[in-house]
Order: structure tokens, then sequence, then C-alpha cells
């Protein structure tokens, strides 16, 4: 990240002891120094400023009702991180949750020219990182930006210490590969024509950064050009950070210290529960409720940060990615499947989660205006139902006793898509009434896409639709356009 944690770096076991005396001064300490990185990290699973300042302040809570519990004091920072990820899980796992509201960057002194050019290393990384699964992102996310060892991710995700060995250095095995194949991209794209055709668009899409990372391992060509090093610290100190807002420090730390709100404190610290016998949280698990709500097929652990949450109605489905890092279904950059992973649940929030206590002094999550979409898809008829809209029966044509015209061009229908728990998702065209010459024309809300051809009347041809490579953890829809005519579209995250 742009910054270091300070010094407080190398002072976890003092604080963490000063913690367990119940010390107000080190809690000052503790969000003075950790504070803005749990928040950009927070921001980067739930993508709305509100929830993740709900979340921050529900970390610090927790992290002092329970510091008692932490084995090993020496590593208070890794454990704050923890405590976060599961109160962001136990968020996203809500339908009421505020959304939409994404947080500033934090501001840099910068000049123009050193806009534009961290702009364009900015499309570098994001070409780069596409090419990773979801958990590959977060796990080089919080190695590299947030400088957290092997020790502190595997309790982090709640996996064996061996499994996150493995995770961590396939990560970095592929961004590595997933660097050069970007530059190369950008560099020399001109030398191989499957390169160029590659990289039309820019930043990368996943799949195609994922088959651009494929050609170059097994191109001739790609195996002779030259790169320059660029160090992942390097590459991924571009990326923006989320600008923590300068009120919340006085809310978290009355919140955490106010005597009025000890009731409160309780039932938060309660939300942090169980615990495993070194004190760190265990992965986030949907109440036995919203795992019904899912189904018996749903998934408990799996894609990076969270799963998919549950589905709404028939023609809506809310799905984890990774966001800020993405989903992790997909095959890593070189095709293999995503390694298994800690929890997947989705968080709720503060209001979600009918076994546990109600605080008396709502977070943010809970003063939401969203709608809570239904839960049941018998509530939200499904367009399948609608009634159909063919014509009457029609009398027979008349013969016909002439050469028949040549046959007319027909129009195009298009059919969108949700990419659910995938990095894409397959957008339908059809010919309608005739032959059509059809092509993509332009995408909205981030998602890109290209492609064209010629149809036949009544056949079909599917376009990939892919997800922008940013962390979001709200539902977000784009559209494809196409000519002749018509729009899919596209829901993500």
């Amino acid at each position: 990240m742009a910054g270091e944690p300070g010094s407080a770096h190398n002072d976890d076991l003092r604080l963490a002891e000063s913690l367990r005396a119940g010390d107000v001064i080190a809690l000052t300490e503790v969000y003075d120094a950790y504070a803005p990185f749990v928040y950009d990290y927070c921001h980067g699973l739930l993508r709305d400023r509100v929830e993740a300042a709900g979340a921050l302040r529900n970390c610090v809570i927790a992290a002092r009702e329970h510091a008692g519990r932490l084995a090993e004091p020496d590593r208070l920072r890794g454990w704050l991180y923890a405590i976060a990820r599961k109160e962001c899980m136990r968020r996203r796992d809500s339908p009421n949750r505020h959304i939409g509201q994404e947080a500033p960057e934090a501001e840099d002194d910068l000049s123009a020219e050193q806009l534009a050019r961290r702009e364009e290393r900015r499309l570098l990384a994001h070409s780069a990182l596409a090419a990773l699964s979801g958990r590959q992102r977060e796990a080089i996310d919080l190695s590299v930006r947030h400088e957290l060892d092997e020790v502190d991710l595997a309790g982090v995700f709640g996996i064996p210490l061996e499994e996150t060995l493995e995770l961590v250095e396939r990560s970095r095995i592929d961004l590595d590969a997933s660097i050069r194949a970007a530059l190369i991209a950008q560099n020399h794209w001109k030398d191989c024509p499957t390169v160029a055709t590659l990289t039309e668009s820019w930043p990368l899409a996943p799949q195609t950064a994922t088959s651009l990372v494929r050609h170059v391992a097994s191109c001739p060509v790609c195996t002779e050009l030259e790169t320059p090093p660029l160090p992942a610290d390097r590459m991924l100190s571009v990326l923006p950070i989320a600008a923590i807002p300068a009120d919340l420090r006085l809310d978290v730390l009355t919140a955490a210290t106010a005597e009025d709100r000890a009731g409160n404190r309780r039932a938060i610290a309660a939300w942090t529960e169980p615990f495993d016998e070194y004190g760190w949280p265990l992965p986030y698990e949907p109440t036995p409720a919203r795992a019904k709500d899912r189904g018996a097929g749903g998934r408990r652990r799996g894609p990076l940060i969270g799963a998919a949450a549950a589905a709404v109605a028939a023609i809506v489905v809310l799905a984890g990615a990774m966001t800020a890092f993405g989903g992790e279904s997909g095959p890593d950059a070189s095709g293999r499947p995503p390694a298994a992973s800690g929890s997947s649940g989705a968080p709720g929030d503060d209001s979600s989660v009918p076994a546990e206590p109600t605080p008396t002094d709502p977070s943010p999550t809970v003063s939401s205006t969203s709608p809570s979409p239904s839960k049941s898809p018998s509530e939200s008829p499904s367009p399948s139902k609608s009634p159909s809209k063919s014509p009457a029966t029609r009398p027979p044509s008349k013969p016909v006793t002439h050469a028949p015209p040549p046959p007319r061009a027909g129009h195009l229908a298009v059919s969108g898509c949700s990419m659910g728990r995938d990095d894409s998702c397959a957008v339908t065209v059809r010919a309608v009434g005739g032959p059509v010459n059809w092509r993509v024309t332009g995408t909205s809300g981030g998602v890109s896409a290209s492609g064209s051809g010629h149809l036949a009347a009544g056949q079909s041809a599917t376009v990939s639709a892919s997800r922008p490579d940013e962390w979001c953890w709200s539902s977000k829809s784009g559209s494809v356009s196409f000519a002749p005519g018509g729009s899919a579209s596209v829901q993500y995250c």
C-alpha cells in the first residue's frame, strides 16, 4: 500500500497486552495505527463506504472485547484482519446491506503527468491481476500490500498453514507469469499476431488475460521476448486506496468505550465467535435460516471472501466475488481449478441474523433504506411465467405463383446473463426472421465484450461478457450493445 503501517507494526505485543488490561489509550493507538489499512481491506470486500465503516467499527469493538483470547499477542495486526474479514462476511449475507456508495480514493499530491503515468500503470496492474483467481488476488493483496505473513493469512482465511503456503506460492508464481504476459501485451503486441488479437481492448478482461498467459507460456516468439522486471509490490503500489472518513475515529472510539453502549458491544462481540484454540475467529458460517434459504446445494466454503448470496428471485442473483477481489470459481492463470478456501458465506448486516442478539446501537447498515429483496422465488414471478404474446392462428398463405423473392434480412434477438460466482458469462444472440450480420458496438457499466459474425435465420451464437477487473462487493449490472440493434443486460458481483 502507499505507506507503511507505522511504528505500531512492531508494537503488537505491547498493544495487545494493553488492550487486555482495558487501556483506552491503547485502543486509540490501535485505531491510529491500523484502522486506515483495515478500512481499505473492508472496503475492498464490501465496496461500500457505509458498510466498510460499520465493519471497521465492529472490528475494533470485537478486538477490545476478545483481546484476552489471542494466544500470540504479537500477531495482533493479522488477528484484526481476521476479525474484519469475518464481520465483512457476515454483512455480505444480508439482502438489506447498504450498497452503491464507494469511498473516494485517498488523495496523493501528484502532478498531472504523474497521475497519467499512474493510470497507465494501473491498467497494466488490472490486466495482470485479471488472470488470477479471486482467492489468489486476495492472498496477493494481503501478503504484498498489507504485509501479512503466511501464518497471519492462515488465520485470516481459516485454512491450514500448509494450504496457505501452497496458495501464496502458487499465487506469486502465477502473478509473475501474468505480469510478464501483460508487459508483452503492452509493449510487444506487434511482435506476435496472437497477442495483437487478444489485446484489442485494454485493460484485459479475465478470460482474455488467462488466454494470454497460456499463449505466452507456449509461444516460441513470446518466449524470446524480453520484458523489464516489475516486482509485485511495485505494481500493486499504484492501486487505489479507499480514504477512511475523517469523522469515523470519534464514532468508533465512542462506540467502543461509552458506558451506555456496553450491551451493544456484547452483542457485537458475540458475532465474532466462535474462536479456535489460538484465539483466532473461525470463518463465518451462515446461520441455519440463511443456509436453508440458499438451498441444500449451496456451498459453505469456496470463493474468495464470500460465496454467492442467496438467489432472491428467478431473475436476480446476488453473488459474492472478489470482488474486490472477484469470484474464484474459475481456474487460475495456469488453468488449474482454484485451491480450497475458507469460509464462503456472504456477510450480513447488523440486523440480518435472527439467531444473534440485536444491539441497541444500530450499525450504519441498519439505517440503509435499500428495499429488502424477496427471499422466495414465488414472490417474484419469473419472466417464464408471463403470458405468451404469440399471435393468433393465421389463415394459410396463398400458393406462390411466381419466383419467391430473396430472403429478407432478419433482426437480432439478444439475451442477457448473470455471472454469479464466475468472472464472465455468455450473452446469446439469435437471428430472427432472416439472416443477420451482427457485431458488438459497445458496453456499459464496466462490462467488457467483443465479437461479430453472420447468422442464418434461426441460428444463434454467444458472446463472452466479462466483469471489470476491480474489487466489488455489491450487485452491479452493465450492458452489451449490438448492431443491428439490441442491448443485453449483464449482472455481476
